[in-house]
Order: C-alpha cells, then structure tokens, then sequence
C-alpha cells in the first residue's frame, strides 16, 4: 500500500526542524505531532521511523544525498523513508528519483569508509578507534545503531515475573525473560503498553535491562536511608523502593521540576509509600548538607552524554561535541563530591552514567578516588556476586550494546571507610 505524497512533506518539515539540533529530536517530533493533529497513527509512526533511521545512518544518507537532483533536504527525506518503509511504497516520486532510490539503497555498504559505515561524528569514532581498535569500534557503533527492544521491569510488590509473562502472552503479546536482570521482560514487538492492565496497576514499568542492573547494584536493603541523587523521572527510584520492600525512606533528589512531576503518577501506580520526591537547585543545596552523613546507599546517576543511549536517541551523537563532554566532566566531579557527604562511615555511593567514554566514567572515578582517602572502590565483581547476578565484570560494570544488548552503562561502586 502506498503512502500518500503529503507524507515527503510532512517528513521533510520536521526533518529541517530536527537537523538543526536545538533541542532532543523525540521533543520536536511529539510537538510536531500535537501540531498536526490530522495526522493518523500509521502516518506517525513512519514520519518517525523515517526521521530516527536518517538520525542513525545521518553519515551514509548525507553522502548519498549528494549524489541526485533537486534540494538535498528532499533527497535525505526520500532516504529515511526508504529506509522505513522501502521505495516501493512511497507516492509522489519522480522517475528519476525513483531509480536513483533504487540505485543508492542498494549500494553494499561494508564497502565504504569506516568513518562513513560507524555513522558517528568524526571526533567520537576516532576516540573510540584509539581506545578499541577499528575493528571493535565498528562492532559497537553497529551495534549503537539498530532499534533498542521494549524492556520491561516487574514491579515485585505487585506481582512476580512469571505472573507478568503469562498475562503478556494471553494478550498476546511475544516476550522473553532478559538474560541479567531477575526482573526484566523483553517484549519482541512493541505493543501500546499503556491500555494494558499490568501497567494501569502498577506491576510493570518500562525500564532497560541496563537501568535496572544499575539498581540491583545499589543493594537497597529494607529498612535503610536511600538517596538517588538525580533521580529524573524515577524509573531506578522506583525500581530502588520495591528493592526495599516499601519500608526505610528512600529520597528523589532532583534539580528539575518537570521531571520530578513525571515521577508523581508512576509513583502512584506503583504501589510505594517509603518515596520522597525533593527538588533541589543544586548538589550543594541545604536539602542535601540536612542529610551529611547519614545515609545508607547514594545512587548518583550524573548528567552525561548519553552516548550509552544511542539506539534510542540517535540524535544525541550529532548533538555533543568534545566542548560539551568537558563542562559536563566539570559536572559530574562536582556531583560526585556533593553526594559523597551524605555516605555514612561503611555506606555505599554509586556513581553510574549511560556514557561509553573514560573521561565521563573512570576518569571521574580515579580523580575522585585520588582525593578522598575515605573512601575505597568495591570491585563490582563482588557486588554482582552478593546480588547473585551472573555477569562478569572487573572493577566496574561496563554494559554494552555490543555485547550485552542492553544500552551502554557505567555504575562504580564506592564505599565509605568505617
């Protein structure tokens, strides 16, 4: 079935929006959505699967686009809806544009460069290349560069995953336990999740299985005092609070309004009543100084890069630039030592990012490290052994959507002299 021409159109505008990247493509695209109102569901979904596979092939696509006719911002257009939907389905071509469509989808690609097949800025893929090897860097951006799976966390207050998995498959809906995480569910197809009973009430949340070993890591036990430090939307909080059985008191620090308001109907759905959602301005904040030394488990998951993230926000590659990754280095350091006061002497801080890069994970940890003598690294060897997980790691867990098919992640857990 063929699409209708006015969908070039409509691609093409947000696109041009996009391409600027002033702000987070999954932003532009929901406004530009609520804008057009006339648009159907299916229209949606290819605008938008259009729009993130030209994000992830933005390298390749812009290089066949200059090849061709007409205005290059059509021709990219033409290239991301080729690649969501084939050439075959789309209205309103030319004769020529339809063969040079042809012609370009069906160049072999491993024939080109490497910078061109990684699809990454220039200055990220030879960061990567120097620390890796070619061959290495290649495998993970490939990897960076396919549509992330729907994960799922069952909520343990509410129900078990076994009970989780029968209820998805009478709905019908194709899953799979995922392979690390003990309350992880991967969905195979990705079905409207919010119609579903399971997530009305509370027993499921979406969250990746990466997110979650984080969590895990942090080893909340019932009872204690618990801070995630920037807590977002709260996806680990409510994952940390359920660890806990709902008893202690477990504190969501954040400097955002907008995203601790997110957490306020998960909250609710999920079941918790030991959640305390703060809003602070900053990590020195007076909130915080209240709270010196007298918490169990620090959970910092700092600003960064979010180049971990890639299979869900292509964009974001396009968007950082090597001045970017040193304020935000400056940031991170700063977090650390402002959440580092509220450890008690034998608790533990975890510092994690979804970053793959040194300067925004170990480096932070090291120059960390080197000026607290309170403070000592717990192999995250051990701490996945205390929480039974079968994953082998050193010092640090590094996850990798190479290897491990979650997003990318860091997490080093620190803990306080007695």
């Amino acid at each position: 079935m063929r699409l209708p021409p006015a969908i070039i159109n409509n691609t093409e505008e947000v696109l041009r929006e996009i391409l600027r990247f002033t702000g987070p493509a999954d932003g532009t695209l929901s406004r530009y959505f609520r804008e057009h109102p006339k648009l159907g569901s299916r229209e949606r979904g290819v605008v938008a699967e259009a729009v993130y596979g030209l994000l992830r092939n933005k390298a390749v696509y812009t290089s066949f686009a200059e090849s061709g006719n007409g205005p290059t911002m059509r021709r990219m257009t033409l290239l991301g809806l080729a690649d969501a939907v084939g050439v075959e389905s789309l209205g309103g071509l030319t004769e020529e544009e339809t063969e040079w469509l042809q012609h370009v989808m069906q160049i072999d690609r491993t024939l080109l460069p490497s910078l061109l097949r990684s699809n990454l800025p220039e200055w990220l893929f030879e960061k990567l290349v120097a620390r890796d090897g070619e061959a290495t860097a290649l495998e993970l951006a490939h990897a960076m560069n396919q549509p992330a799976p729907l994960d799922l966390r069952v909520n343990a207050l509410k129900a078990t995953r076994e009970e989780v998995t029968t209820s998805l498959a009478e709905a019908p809906i194709l899953c799979e336990p995922t392979p690390y995480a003990p309350l992880g569910i991967r969905i195979i197809k990705k079905p409207a999740l919010q119609n579903l009973p399971l997530f009305k009430n509370g027993s499921i949340e979406v969250q990746d299985e990466g997110s979650q070993l984080l969590s895990q890591v942090v080893g909340a036990k019932r009872g204690e005092m618990v801070v995630d430090f920037c807590a977002g939307a709260g996806g680990k909080t409510l994952s940390l609070g359920a660890a806990m059985r709902n008893t202690g008191r477990l504190y969501a620090f954040d400097i955002s309004d907008k995203r601790l308001a997110k957490l306020k109907p998960r909250l609710a759905r999920s079941g918790l009543s030991n959640v305390h959602p703060v809003l602070i301005a900053h990590e020195n904040d007076a909130k915080v100084k209240r709270l010196a030394g007298k918490i169990d488990r620090v959970l910092v998951d700092a600003p960064c890069s979010g180049l971990g993230t890639l299979r869900r926000n292509p964009d974001v590659k396009w968007r950082q630039t090597p001045q970017s990754l040193v304020e935000l280095n400056e940031k991170q350091a700063s977090i650390l030592a402002g959440a580092a006061r509220l450890v008690k002497a034998g608790g533990r801080l975890v510092y994690a990012t979804c970053s793959i890069l040194d300067e925004e994970n170990e480096a932070i940890v090291a120059s960390f490290l080197a000026s607290r003598d309170d403070f000592v690294l717990i192999p995250m060897s051990e701490v996945l052994a205390e929480q039974k997980i079968d994953l082998k790691m050193g010092d640090y867990l590094k996850l990798s959507p190479a290897l491990h098919h979650t997003d990318g992640f860091f997490a080093a857990v620190l803990e306080r002299k007695k």
